[in-house]
C-alpha cells in the first residue's frame, strides 16, 4: 500500500493512461476522483473500483468544471493530495498544415491551459495543507519530436517547460511537479498518434524506434506515476520522467 490515505484527482481517467493510474492508485490504498470528459466512461471506472473512486464528468478546458471537480474530492474524501494532468488531444499524424485552426486550438486548451486552470484551483489548497504534488502527462514527442505531429509535440514539450518552472516556483511551499513522458502506447489514440491503420504489419514500423521493442502501455505509465507519487519521490521535483522504453535515447 504504497499511497494509502492519499486522495488523487485523475483527469481523462476514463479510459487509457489515466484509467490505468486510477485503478493502480486504488490497488495501492488510495482515494481517487475518476474525471473525464465522457462522463459514462468515467462511472464506469470509478464503479469498477468501488467505494475507494467517484466519478467526475466536465471538460477540463472550463475553469468551472476544473473547480467543481477539486471540491468534489475535498467533500467526497476530506482532502487532497495527488492532482494529475492526464487529460490529452491530438491531432491524427500527419502534415502540419492540414491540422484546422480548431483542432490546434482545442489541443493547446486541453494539453496546456488546463494546466493553468488546475493550477489555479489547487494550489491554494496544497498550500494550505502544507504540501502536495501535480503531475502532468506529457509525451517523449516533448523531447524528440519527429514529423507529423508538430502541433502536438509542441503542446507537450510546453507542458514539459510549464513542469519545471512550476516546480521551482512551488518548491518553497512543499508543492512537487513532475511530469511523464509516455511511448506510443496501447491506448484508445493509438491510430491517431501513427496516422496508418493498426495492423501488425504498421505496428512493426514503430516498435522498430523503441529498444525494449513493444508498445507502451497504461500500466507502464501507472507504475511511473505510482512511484512518483509515493513517499520514495519524496525528493523529486521538476523531472520529465521518460516512459518509452529506451525511445528517447
Amino acid at each position: 500500500m504504497r499511497i494509502q490515505g492519499k486522495v488523487t484527482v485523475v483527469t481523462g481517467a476514463g479510459s487509457g493512461f489515466g484509467e490505468g493510474i486510477a485503478r493502480r492508485f486504488a490497488v495501492e490504498g488510495g482515494k481517487v476522483v475518476v474525471a473525464d470528459i465522457n462522463g459514462e466512461a468515467a462511472r464506469r471506472v470509478a464503479e469498477d473500483i468501488g467505494e475507494a473512486a467517484v466519478s467526475f464528468s466536465g471538460d477540463v478546458t472550463k475553469r468551472s468544471d476544473v473547480a467543481a471537480m477539486i471540491a468534489l474530492a475535498v467533500e467526497k474524501f476530506g482532502k487532497l493530495d495527488v492532482l494529475i494532468n492526464n487529460a490529452g488531444y491530438t491531432s491524427r499524424n500527419g502534415s502540419m498544415l492540414e491540422v484546422d485552426e480548431e483542432t490546434f486550438d482545442r489541443i493547446y486548451n486541453v494539453n496546456v491551459k488546463a494546466i493553468y486552470l488546475a493550477a489555479l484551483e489547487v494550489v491554494p489548497i496544497f498550500r494550505q495543507n502544507g504540501s502536495g504534488l501535480i503531475i502532468n502527462v506529457a509525451s517523449v514527442g516533448a523531447t524528440r519530436p519527429r514529423p507529423g505531429l508538430v502541433w502536438y509535440n509542441g503542446s507537450k514539450g510546453a507542458a514539459v517547460n510549464v513542469t519545471k518552472g512550476m516546480a521551482v516556483e512551488l518548491a518553497p511551499d512543499n508543492i512537487r511537479v513532475n511530469a511523464l513522458c509516455p511511448v506510443l502506447s496501447e491506448t484508445g489514440l493509438l491510430e491517431q498518434f501513427m496516422g496508418v491503420e493498426d495492423t501488425p504489419e504498421n505496428r512493426k514500423n514503430f516498435l522498430a524506434t523503441i529498444p525494449l521493442g513493444r508498445l507502451g502501455r497504461p500500466s507502464d505509465v501507472a507504475g511511473a506515476a505510482l512511484y512518483l507519487a509515493s513517499d520514495d519521490a519524496e525528493f523529486i521535483t521538476g523531472v520529465a520522467l521518460e516512459v518509452d522504453g529506451g525511445r528517447s535515447i
